[in-house]
């Protein structure tokens, strides 16, 4: 089979298109024929060698994706020939070969059917982003209906925090560089969005918010600009840290938690057992099927130009960047 091999780590562009082995089938694991794959920034991360995981090599990345069944394993069940599947967050693509080839054995206990009304598409890119989103969302406990922040607001994982901290009843105020993404955002549940490039931004937040102040953040980016999310957090305010795509933070001071009480947790979904992100699988289906929320999808690229999706992923796509592989 073909698939997009990673020799070394250092960079992505260590990739290479060629022949690779076919997967084998063991015990628990269904054979997917893969139709679509999805990009994450998680797969840049463990190519640089900047992601806790390393696979033996060469190694084949890819986390997201939909296929077709064409064989399955002893002792699996609920899974017949043909059927589609999309996977769950797993080993795929950290420590097993991933989605980036024709061909993919994923254990069936990290797999789901895929959800009345959406498309393969749709399916291939959802599953990452929206469990990132509901254990940012929800790993401080029970809420109630909270003043929600996101940076990166137009991620693949903003854009699913958007949609399902609104379809939550929460009150989304969304970060996004780009007018014509903030308005996309809008649409999507936002009831506020600011430019994070505008030095005013804190002060229009906090004069929309009124006597109120952002309950939870969502940070996606990081950097110098997560400083600026403690001004506009209230009492007991908490920040879920998902990404750091603007670097470390700097001269961070510890100091500026102690008064109001604020909480930061870091959020990685690989920390589920397959069990709970099945479970929250579930939870996520449900909050969106309340409402007309489906994945959003910003391109869709043919199999032999998986460095082209990743320079479409690095400038910053409005949702999810797909791999057409079949």
């Amino acid at each position: 089979m073909k698939a997009w091999l990673l020799d070394k780590l250092g960079s992505i562009e260590n990739l290479r298109l060629a022949d690779a082995p076919e997967p084998e089938l063991h015990s628990g694991d269904v054979l997917l024929e893969v139709i679509y794959s999805a990009l994450n920034p998680a797969d840049r991360y463990l190519a640089e060698g900047a992601y806790p995981a390393r696979p033996a090599l060469p190694h084949i990345l890819g986390r997201d994706g939909v296929g077709r069944v064409l064989a399955v394993g002893s002792g699996v069940s609920g899974w017949q020939l043909n059927d589609h599947a999309l996977i769950i967050r797993g080993p795929v693509g950290v420590e097993r070969a991933g989605t980036f080839a024709q061909r993919v054995a994923v254990p069936a206990n990290c797999l789901a059917h895929v959800p009345g009304g959406w498309t393969l598409q749709q399916a291939a890119c959802a599953s990452l982003v929206y469990l990132t989103a509901w254990q940012a969302l929800t790993q401080f406990g029970p809420v109630g209906r909270l003043v929600v922040l996101i940076t990166g607001a137009s991620g693949g994982v903003g854009v699913a925090a958007t949609q399902l901290a609104a379809a939550m009843g929460h009150h989304v105020i969304a970060l996004s560089r780009s007018p014509d993404k903030a308005a996309k955002l809008r649409q999507l549940g936002a009831a506020f969005t600011a430019d994070p490039a505008d030095p005013t931004w804190r002060k229009s937040v906090l004069t929309h918010l009124g006597s109120r102040r952002v309950d939870l953040a969502i940070d996606n980016i990081g950097g110098s600009g997560f400083s600026e999310l403690l001004d506009v957090m209230g009492m007991w305010g908490k920040i879920s840290v998902v990404g750091r795509l603007a670097g470390p933070v700097p001269q961070f001071n510890t100091a500026s938690l102690f008064f109001r009480r604020l909480r930061i947790g870091g959020v990685a979904v690989g920390t589920y057992t397959a069990e709970e992100a099945q479970s929250a699988w579930r939870h996520v289906l449900e909050t969106l099927a309340g409402g007309d929320h489906r994945p959003l999808i910003d391109s869709e690229f043919p199999f032999d130009q998986l460095p082209q999706a990743f320079a479409k992923l690095a400038a910053g796509p409005m949702g999810k960047v797909l791999l057409r592989v079949r």
